[in-house]
């Protein structure tokens, strides 16, 4: 069993979500639009500031079903951030747009995908922090 000091995944993403309106309108502005199989998603690099660590949004609109689709779509989401946060160490906000594949596609699939999504963009943070 592991302790809580040792477990690199957060049991909760409440300190890594974006929240505020207008901090989603910062990333869409300060950003542009990544594609991968199931989601569209979009990143902007922070300032170590009051924040630290990444901050991580989920969209989910009407166009993907009626509320019972959108809430398990975001269920799954979450916890396949949660499950992927560790690949993603930089100052850096997110906003994760899914796709209704989503739906159907196997957790273990989805939960990749993220991990690749978050391992891509903690490359292109490291190489914008060195100037490249």
């Amino acid at each position: 069993m592991l302790d809580k000091a040792s477990d690199p995944t957060p049991r909760s993403l409440r300190g890594a979500r974006l929240s505020k309106h207008a901090d989603y309108q910062r990333v869409y502005k300060q950003s542009r639009k990544h594609f991968s199989a199931s989601m569209t998603y979009f990143f902007r690099l922070r300032e170590a500031g009051f924040h630290t660590g990444p901050r991580i949004g989920l969209t989910a609109g009407r166009v993907l079903g009626k509320a019972v689709e959108r809430n398990r779509i975001k269920r799954r989401m979450r916890e396949a951030v949660r499950a992927s946060l560790g690949h993603l160490r930089c100052n850096v906000d997110v906003v994760l747009h899914p796709r209704r594949s989503v739906l159907e596609i196997e957790f273990s699939r989805l939960r990749e995908e993220v991990a690749a999504i978050f391992t891509r963009i903690e490359a292109a943070a490291r190489s914008k922090q060195r100037g490249e």
